[in-house]
């Protein structure tokens, strides 16, 4: 076991030095109005993940798709809507959340407006629907919880995590004080997990600075993020800072890539010489165990 794993970590870390740099950064992934998928296996190095917007208003105020080979949560960012999972009705509002089965019809509907990410990944198992409200995340400390110290202080908000059956995607939002880092100490995860990370509530004039590296000489990813950004994470660590007078908000999203085995949140290797600390996520470990 431990000589596959070993295995394992050195392929992707060879992988990672083969990852295309513009294949980590999709800009503007939140303008466009109606369902758009901005990230898949075929465009991307994911593996299993992939990533879309529903934007709905009055004038477009609804769409229809299946999910076919892929359990799917449907985060609210904004705005509130009437989610129909075959056939059944299920109103949400803003950061409340649908994980919806593998094999499934999916209507959304607005009577206002509603901003939706869209977080899927293929899986072999059928688990069930399942509705998360923010209210009962935001009483769970091992759920919403603040994390780092100073200049690396951030809240942290796990909506599809140990709280939702589901084969391979954990997803949720973090926001940073201003001029803050996140994401730190540096860690990754990529023996169990790939992520991405989305960029929301960040008007301009906001901007943060993104990192994906393997090598701290030789980065794969370093550059300028704004608000609907989205850069992927198949692996290498991945700290960002936020501007100064500015904080750094994403929405991140993983993808286990063993179905099940590797869901873990909160089991990371931090980059030696950083690692003094733990790993800063130490909350989210529910009684006593963390990730972020």
């Amino acid at each position: 076991m431990l000589i596959e794993r070993a295995v394992r970590v050195i392929i992707r870390r060879l992988m990672a030095k083969a990852f295309d740099p513009k294949k980590l950064i999709f800009r503007g992934t939140a303008s466009t109005r109606g369902r758009s998928t901005s990230v898949t296996p075929s465009n991307s190095a994911m593996e299993h993940l992939h990533y879309g917007r529903i934007l709905l208003d009055r004038e477009q105020s609804q769409v229809a798709f299946d999910t076919e080979n892929r359990e799917t949560a449907l985060m609210c960012m904004r705005g509130e809507c009437t989610v129909r999972v075959n056939g059944e009705a299920h109103s949400i509002g803003t950061y409340d959340a649908v994980y919806v089965p593998r094999g499934s019809s999916v209507e959304v509907s607005t009577t206002s407006e509603v901003d939706l990410v869209e977080c899927a990944a293929d899986v072999a198992g059928d688990y069930p629907l399942q509705i998360v409200r923010y209210a009962d995340v935001a009483k769970e400390p091992s759920q919403k919880f603040r994390a780092g110290g100073p200049a690396t202080s951030r809240d942290l908000n796990i909506i599809i995590g140990d709280n939702v059956k589901a084969g391979r995607i954990l997803a949720g939002f973090t926001r940073s004080v201003p001029g803050n880092w996140t994401s730190w100490p540096p860690h990754e995860h990529s023996e169990l997990l790939e992520e991405l990370y989305v960029y929301f509530d960040m008007p301009a004039p906001a901007f943060g600075i993104q990192l994906v590296y393997t090598s701290p000489e030789q980065p794969e990813f370093v550059g300028l993020v704004r608000d609907g950004d989205a850069v992927l994470m198949p692996g290498g660590y991945h700290p960002n800072v936020a501007a100064p007078g500015h904080g750094i908000n994403f929405i991140w999203m993983m993808a286990a890539h063993r179905e099940k085995q590797d869901r873990l949140f909160g089991v990371v290797n931090v980059q030696p010489g950083f690692d003094q600390s733990g790993t800063g996520l130490e909350a989210s470990k529910p009684q006593s165990v963390g990730e972020g």
